[in-house]
């Protein structure tokens, strides 16, 4: 059998990479522009191989009691690592996977085909004008892992945006978001105060030395409008390979200041990481 071999193509918003992973047979990690977007398991898709995606896995352990299907809408595809992960945790979950890179979920569709059976549907289309068009309250969780490059785009950040998540969330539904950011965290807390508008609860989970200062890196927010089960996330996160920590309550409106929310005439994209911050050789 021929051993997999790297592809590389041109896609709309950059050039992509496919790069198997030596130590596990069926394993791809995902570049644009030499910033790492997914890595996926072909033959164990409960592996989540990026801190942030731990994280995201631990909440959608959480939201529901474990195997019951959920309704989920994700904004950004990459190469579907966790429409993959919930297809094997909680079996006839129904998905849709918004990607603007109509390219880019070409090659992923090639090279890495989600099983028959998934019920993963893929569309292209820019994330804010599916989220506009999609019906009220069709989805249980809904999850925003958009970046445009290495930062989050703008229109993505507003109130006005957060206002049609909550709209297309059911009553228990639950809106998770990979942000990324470093001290003083102007964005994410301006993030965590536009998200505080809408929805009663929020939590924040990132690797502690993030939050403290010392670096630029990812963190999950997690908004509803039931109490989130912080107790289990925090021991989820604490015993994870990466270890991080779950700021809510009254640490984390301590955490967001005076931070004030976002409207679509002042919203700006996330911070670019710095050099090297996440980038592969």
């Amino acid at each position: 059998m021929n051993e997999p071999i790297p592809v590389t193509r041109p896609v709309d918003h950059g050039t992509a990479k496919l790069m198997p992973d030596i130590d596990r047979k069926r394993a791809w990690l995902l570049t644009v522009d030499g910033a790492p977007q997914s890595y996926v398991d072909l033959d164990e898709p409960t592996h989540l191989e990026f801190e942030y995606a731990r994280r995201l896995g631990h909440v959608l352990d959480t939201v529901a009691e474990a195997g019951r299907p959920l309704d989920v809408l994700h904004l950004g595809g990459g190469a579907l690592t966790l429409p993959r992960y919930l297809a094997a945790t909680r079996p006839g979950s129904r998905q849709d996977v918004v990607e603007a890179d109509r390219g880019l979920m070409e090659l992923v569709v090639e090279h890495l085909p989600v099983p028959d059976g998934d019920c993963v549907r893929l569309h292209a289309g820019d994330a804010r004008a599916w989220l506009e068009r999609a019906p009220d309250d069709s989805a249980d969780v809904l999850v925003a892992d958009v970046f445009g490059g290495s930062r989050v785009p703008a229109h993505l950040t507003s109130v006005g945006y957060a206002r049609h998540a909550e709209r297309v969330l059911r009553d228990d539904g639950v809106y998770l978001a990979n942000l990324a950011d470093a001290a003083p965290f102007a964005f994410l807390r301006s993030q965590l105060a536009t998200h505080a508008t809408l929805f009663e609860e929020l939590a924040l989970i990132a690797e502690p030395g993030v939050l403290r200062g010392r670096r630029f890196g990812n963190a999950v927010l997690v908004a509803a409008h039931h109490p989130v089960d912080t107790a289990a996330l925090a021991r989820l996160t604490a015993s994870d390979a990466f270890p991080a920590r779950v700021e809510h309550g009254p640490a984390l409106r301590e955490f967001i200041g005076g931070a004030r929310p976002v409207r679509d005439e002042d919203a700006v994209p996330s911070p670019g990481p710095p050099d090297g911050a996440f980038g592969i050789g």
